[in-house]
């Protein structure tokens, strides 16, 4: 069972760095404003997030049958603690180091995500800014009853016959 959670382990392991790398080219993407790139990565990205949800159900359950033989193992246990309990020095050291490795993956894909969500954001932005330029909307000092910005439409053609 314990060699089961070390594979487990290496295998989410790899599919955040996987994440990590996604996420830079997706960085990448929404820099370029390239859609067509950016649709295929954000379909890479639901399949890593999918591997990834099946492979916690894995070590969830690995980790559920694990726990069953110690009695000082509750759900407040943390992983740390928990691999104090592996049969030998060597399985220990695996998972402290794969649980180490995991923790910086994971920490990289968040980073990279929330810089991704500020450039689409800034860029969801700049469409909007060029659009209403485009239409001749501009933004009154004042504000709507719903406290958000009032938008005025300028009219730039004559359309009377």
């Amino acid at each position: 069972m314990w060699q089961d959670l070390i594979e487990v382990l290496g295998k989410i392991c790899t599919v955040y760095e996987d994440l990590g790398k996604i996420g830079e080219r997706k960085r990448d993407a929404l820099v370029t404003v390239d859609m067509k790139t950016l649709s295929k990565i954000l379909d890479e990205e639901q399949l890593a997030a999918a591997k990834i949800q099946n492979l916690e159900k894995k070590r969830g359950s690995i980790l559920k049958e694990l726990s069953k033989g110690f009695k000082n193992v509750n759900e407040k246990t943390k992983a740390t603690e928990f691999y104090k309990n592996a049969p030998n020095a060597q399985i220990r050291a695996r998972l402290t180091s794969l649980h180490g490795t995991l923790t910086k993956n994971v920490e990289r894909a968040v980073t990279l995500r929330d810089n991704n969500q500020v450039l689409a954001q800034s860029a969801l932005n700049a469409v909007k800014y060029h659009l209403n330029k485009l239409g001749g909307a501009a933004m009154t000092p004042t504000y709507g009853q719903k406290g958000g910005a009032s938008v005025v439409h300028e009219k730039k053609f004559d359309f009377k016959a």
